[in-house]
């Protein structure tokens, strides 16, 4: 292989390269309809001018072939009357009408032919324009997701997705170690309330203690302590008032508490 075809083989490489990332699908689908309104129209000029020579072609074909006939009528009524040199007038022109007829009438059948095809060509056209169309619309809305997902794609992968997950991890875990903190704060305001219950009713059963000590001591004392003589009840009401204060010094203790 030369320099010169390779060359020439790279720069076609190259164009075909760039025409086909400056393609627009949009545009080019809209073109390509534009271009196919435009045959249409000039195939519906050529059927028109077909269909009026095929007209003019059939007028002087009949004009012809009417001649024809005449001149053969005149030809018989010339020979009707005797005068054959006449009669032989009236068939040469009879032979050149008709012969001139012969000639458009085939003409004529090849432009009925050509006509139906161009017919037959201009519907067909016009029926690829009509899909052409349809299918345009649709590779337009087509494209125009195509690109609308290419810019998410693009604008996702330009996200900085890992530092954000990695962000909501962390205050995921930052949220956990709040409620736990929360639940141990709950727990630990619950067992200190737990230790002042405990407390309470502790206490109550030592006032409960204390008062039926009281009363033991109150009903016991008047009802078992012999009568003593009066010297000897001065000497027994000094332990009785020394009880008295050591419960009452029991008594303001269990109150601090």
């Amino acid at each position: 292989m030369g320099l010169f075809d390779r060359l020439s083989r790279v720069v076609r490489a190259n164009l075909n390269d760039m025409v086909s990332k400056a393609e627009d699908p949009e545009k080019i689908l809209e073109q390509a309809i534009v271009d196919m309104q435009e045959d249409l129209v000039q195939l519906r000029q050529a059927v028109a001018g077909a269909i009026a020579t095929q007209k003019r072609t059939e007028q002087q074909y009949n004009k012809n072939q009417t001649e024809a006939n005449n001149w053969q009528q005149r030809a018989q009524l010339a020979l009707t009357k005797g005068d054959e040199n006449l009669a032989r007038e009236a068939l040469t022109r009879k032979k050149a009408n008709g012969d001139t007829a012969a000639q458009l009438k085939a003409q004529l059948d090849t432009q009925v032919t050509q006509v139906d095809t161009l017919k037959r060509n201009l519907i067909a056209l016009e029926s690829k324009i009509s899909e052409a169309k349809t299918k345009k619309d649709m590779l337009k809305s087509r494209a125009a997701a195509a690109k609308a997902n290419e810019q998410l794609q693009s604008t996702i992968s330009s996200l900085n997705t890992g530092g954000s997950m990695a962000a909501f991890e962390r205050m995921e875990d930052k949220v956990l170690m709040m409620e736990a903190r929360s639940q141990s704060a709950a727990e630990l305001a619950g067992a200190d309330l737990e230790s002042q219950f405990a407390m309470l009713e502790s206490g109550s059963d030592v006032d409960d203690e204390l008062e039926a000590m009281k009363a033991n001591l109150l009903t016991g004392g008047s009802a078992s302590q012999p009568v003593l003589p009066a010297g000897e009840e001065k000497k027994a009401t000094a332990p009785n008032s020394a009880v008295d204060a050591e419960l009452e010094s029991l008594r303001k203790q269990i109150d601090s508490l």
